[in-house]
């Protein structure tokens, strides 16, 4: 298959782009399980650094949810939770109520550490969500975290995506260049000094903007989310002419030291594929073709001590299963030796993150 066949197809050109969700958590625990794969490589430790669990209106995910998926046949040693709005407490100044997900996620954590002591470290750290745009008034929110996460929080997510196009249904954005706001950079100023990360979530047309603040701030560490927000919904229909502004943008990104790159989210229904629309999942086959170029173009210019596989479940869910992704990335990675593989299902994960390797 040449690369114009590769990045053209298949797509979803003519079918309305109309958010994430495409089936509800409970209808896609049924479609994941039509198709489940042996797993490959089963002994490769993996920290999982991107994943959620909520119980609200949007549905429930999670510790049986979670551990379905979990249960793999994968050696998944520990995982990451990042905010998406789960657990906010409901009174108060609107600035601390993102405080409530970092005493949800250590609760869930803490328990499900009771109740499996031999299972996988769910929540080994929590990466929470702070209004940067507070400026230098955002250090109480974040000590308040500091107090609700002890050595579980890890970092802050502030969403800087921003799309004129359909990526934009049914959601609200944050401002068009948040990342070079003066009083969101206070806020970030304050970040490192507390040893906390910023995982950085945008779509790929800026990237530019991360360069700056990268240039601005070169002792504060970054980890891209979701391989640099690909897309692939109006207007960003012609795969290969985005994949090569992709590519040179993140390429700028790279030549910054102090950033890393979860290479994950392009089972997220923003990247235009047509996986979601099928009556069964695709298989790692099938993935591991369509998602080479851009798993390889991430390791080749971040190299793999900056590059962490993530899972962004259950929102990748929308495309295929737990197992049949981490097949996938290990179909991709074949060829690479075992010191490169540990360094991108975990050794990354854990040295950014600040959490305990894994055994080979």
């Amino acid at each position: 298959m040449n690369r114009n066949e590769v990045m053209q197809s298949p797509g979803t050109a003519g079918v309305a782009f109309k958010g994430t969700t495409h089936r509800q958590i409970a209808e896609l625990a049924k479609w994941t399980d039509l198709l489940r794969e042996e797993a490959l490589e089963p002994e490769l430790p993996i920290i999982d650094p991107h994943h959620h669990v909520w119980d609200d209106e949007r549905g429930r995910y999670m510790s049986t949810e979670l551990m379905h998926d979990l249960s793999s046949g994968h050696r998944i040693e520990a995982t990451v939770f990042v905010q998406f709005k789960s657990g906010y407490r409901k009174n108060g100044p609107a600035s601390m109520q993102p405080v409530g997900e970092v005493e949800f996620a250590r609760s869930f954590a803490d328990a499900c550490a009771i109740r499996m002591p031999d299972g996988p470290r769910l929540c080994e750290g929590i990466i929470a969500h702070a209004d940067l745009t507070l400026g230098d008034e955002v250090q109480p929110v974040l000590d308040a975290m500091a107090v609700a996460g002890g050595k579980r929080l890890k970092g802050i997510r502030h969403g800087a995506t921003w799309d004129s196009g359909s990526a934009g249904y049914g959601r609200t954005f944050a401002k068009p260049h948040l990342l070079s706001d003066a009083a969101f950079r206070r806020g970030f100023a304050r970040l490192a000094p507390m040893g906390l990360t910023f995982d950085a979530w945008l779509f790929y047309p800026q990237l530019p903007d991360l360069v700056s603040l990268l240039h601005d701030y070169p002792d504060s560490p970054v980890v891209i989310d979701h391989a640099g927000g690909v897309l692939g919904v109006d207007p960003h229909t012609d795969r290969a002419a985005v994949f090569d502004i992709w590519r040179e943008n993140l390429k700028q990104v790279a030549g910054c030291p102090n950033v890393s790159v979860k290479i994950g989210g392009l089972g997220m229904l923003y990247t235009g594929w047509d996986f979601h629309l099928r009556d069964t999942p695709p298989s790692s086959e099938d993935l591991a073709t369509r998602w080479r170029p851009y798993v390889e173009t991430c390791i080749d210019l971040f190299g793999p001590e900056r590059c962490m596989f993530e899972s962004n479940f259950p929102v990748d869910k929308q495309t295929c299963g737990y197992g049949v992704l981490w097949n996938a990335f290990k179909r991709i990675t074949g060829r690479f030796s075992a010191t490169e593989k540990l360094a991108l299902y975990s050794g990354t994960a854990a040295r950014v993150y600040g959490l305990e390797q894994p055994i080979a």
